[in-house]
């Protein structure tokens, strides 16, 4: 398998030798056991540049013959859906090639009908450029649903960021104190110290202001002098900074409360869905961490003009930021090598960072915002995991409550008052869709909740319009329900089609092969054929199981080190975007959640955002956060000899 991660266009990549040569849509379609036209005169990889063209923006590139047109987009900011990084495993790099000569390659087959091919669509990873291109490039969603908020607790407003309304003497012959001297002593309750930058600007802002300023300090850091009284004004923004999504939430600092929050899709999107994927593409190419910093950076600066904007707030008034994420998301961020992060032993460059400013993230607000960063418990269990245990307490409760923040590598934690014990899932992307047949992220289009009634299919759609794909929370609907109507049996295999027909006449012929593999269509698309259907198929099931059983197992060995079992569990929280819309029911029926009573069982939301709000509200919670790490144990999965045989067990479905 290449895993190769996209190359800039100054280092072309050979396309595959295995491509089986065919015309363009203007001409025949040259497919396997069909004639096979070679283009015209196309030159040597390398050999001289290419134009390519991408719709509908129009934007046009240049690039060495032979550069795949995945690369060629990616590196130029323009976005193609992908989960893989463009290795060619999802599938999902669509693109019509509306002008010019790209030949079928031997995966094009599987992923488009003949029609879709005589069209021209192409796997942009597999495209490879050796002449002038005009390229139709599907929209990308930039704005999959996601939980903006989650659940939260009421804490006592106590920000680091305080102003201070100063009317200054004026230095005389008499009076020769310092400019900063001067500052500081009107400061009665505080002693901060400042930065040369601060220097810098001192003395012609109390001048030019008359004496009269509002001091700006944070984290006993005095950041600024403003002219006249502005101390109504002060305001922070809380990120989220997710694999797949980034949250931002703009706060006042007066009154608590958000002004506005909004997310788009993580920018480093074309370099993979999971972070391994993102991680292996800095260790194949030196250029691949400066680009995915850049992406991360791109997507917080957007995010920063929009809750400013829609919040009517200057950027210079906001002082501070708060971050949490994973450990990779925060490493590459910040340009730190992610590569021991990928291979034992998991080390990481730190659990608690240095202090760092808001503008080494790339983002624009007052020049001399500090930044606070969550710390991390592990190389797997990273700060967004903290944020989601310090807002909902879960090392304060004296019920034992299990938390789950579920996706690629799902993080769980276990414990009470008394002891928290915490691990992390390789969960792989099933969650996400990503190596889903027909999956695809939250957006519209997307089957996100299936109901079987007796031979009744119900289907819930994003947007509520014709359905296109799947996303996470579908899957799980759909493999559940189909579990518990028994077309789909323990082990997880479809039952044989005589069986389906006596046990469910009117479903029976949803149940059917493409190719040799059996899949259940979840809507025909006005159609009769299963390949343009909305379908699951035998391995998506497979992929589900393989991920539920990785976080099974987690909370499984969790309540092992604790001595406890199901029945002691008071509450299960369901975090992220995913659990927001995981229906509980549904995760019980696949066993991803121990069998407990099903209102314990809470959608938490994004919690890790809610935590990265408290900490901008409170210094106080701040030091509860960094105390989370002295209190809560990391139990590593990986090496554990019961793992492979808990595993194992957890791989069927609950009878």
């Amino acid at each position: 398998m290449d895993r190769r991660p996209p190359g800039p266009p100054g280092d072309a990549r050979r396309g595959d030798a295995g491509l089986v040569s065919g015309p363009s849509p203007q001409r025949r379609l040259g497919v396997a056991g069909g004639d096979a036209v070679s283009p015209p005169s196309a030159p040597a990889d390398g050999a001289e540049r290419v134009r390519l063209r991408f719709l509908p923006e129009g934007a046009e590139v240049r690039v060495p013959s032979g550069t795949p047109v995945f690369d060629a987009a990616s590196w130029n900011g323009i976005a193609i859906d992908s989960t893989c990084g463009g290795h060619g495993t999802c599938k999902k790099c669509r693109v019509r090639i509306v002008s010019g000569e790209v030949p079928v390659g031997p995966l094009d087959p599987r992923a488009f009908s003949v029609d879709e091919l005589h069209e021209g669509w192409r796997l942009a990873c597999r495209a490879s450029a050796r002449g002038d291109l005009v390229v139709e490039v599907p929209p990308l969603q930039t704005r999959p649903k996601a939980a903006l908020a989650g659940v939260g607790r009421h804490v006592i407003l106590r920000p680091a960021v305080q102003k201070r309304h100063l009317v200054l003497e004026e230095p005389s012959m008499e009076d020769q104190r310092s400019d900063l001297q001067r500052v500081l002593d009107a400061l009665e309750d505080l002693e901060p110290h400042t930065s040369i930058e601060g220097l810098r600007v001192l003395g012609s802002v109390l001048r030019s202001s008359g004496w009269d300023v509002t001091a700006v300090v944070c984290d006993q850091e005095l950041i600024d002098l403003e002219p006249g009284d502005t101390t109504a004004r002060r305001f922070a923004i809380a990120f989220d900074v997710g694999t797949t999504t980034v949250v931002a939430t703009l706060l006042d600092l007066e009154s608590g409360q958000p002004v506005a929050v909004r997310s788009l899709l993580n920018r480093q999107q074309p370099f993979g869905a999971d972070v391994i994927t993102r991680i292996s593409a800095t260790m194949m190419d030196s250029e691949a961490l400066g680009a995915l910093s850049a992406r991360v950076h791109e997507t917080m600066a957007s995010l920063v003009s929009e809750v400013c904007a829609e919040g009517e707030v200057d950027p210079r008034e906001v002082y501070e930021i708060t971050i949490c994420g994973n450990v990779t998301m925060m490493h590459l961020a910040l340009g730190i090598d992610p590569e021991p992060l990928s291979m034992a032993p998991f080390v990481v460059s730190t659990h608690s960072l240095p202090e760092v400013l808001a503008s080494d993230f790339g983002v624009t607000v007052h020049p001399r915002a500090p930044a606070f960063v969550f710390p991390s418990l592990g190389a797997y269990v990273g700060g967004d995991i903290v944020a989601g245990m310090l807002a909902t307490g879960l090392t304060r409760d004296r019920r034992l409550r299990l938390f789950i923040d579920v996706g690629t590598n799902s993080e769980i934690a276990l414990g009470s008052v008394d002891r928290v014990v915490a691990t992390a899932a390789p969960a792989g992307p099933a969650f996400e869709a990503a190596q889903i047949r027909c999956g695809m992220r939250a957006a519209p289009g997307a089957i996100e909740g299936v109901k079987l009634s007796g031979d009744a299919v119900s289907l819930d759609v994003i947007g509520d319009q014709e359905p296109v794909g799947i996303c996470g929370s579908g899957l799980v609907d759909a493999v559940a329900e189909l579990v518990h109507c028994g077309l789909l049996d323990h082990s997880g295999r479809f039952i044989p089609d005589d069986d389906a027909s006596q046990s469910h006449p009117g479903l029976s012929d949803r149940l059917t092969k493409i190719g040799e593999e059996r899949v259940f269509v979840l809507d025909w698309r006005g159609g009769a054929d299963p390949e343009r259907a909305v379908f699951l198929s035998q391995r998506d099931v497979r992929e589900l199981q393989f991920a539920k059983a990785s976080i099974a197992t987690g909370w499984n060995i969790l309540m092992r080190e604790l001595g406890v079992d199901d029945s002691y569990i008071s509450q299960v929280l369901l975090a992220g975007s995913f659990g927001a819309y995981l229906t509980p029911l549904s995760a019980v029926r696949i066993g991803l959640v121990p069998r407990i009573a099903l209102p314990r069982i809470v959608s938490a939301g994004n919690v890790a955002g809610e935590g990265a709000k408290i900490a901008a509200l409170s210094v106080r919670e701040r030091a509860e956060a960094h105390s989370i790490l002295r209190e809560v144990e990391y139990v590593e999965l990986s090496g554990r000899a019961d793992f492979n045989d808990m595993f194992v067990d957890q791989l069927s479905f609950p009878g």
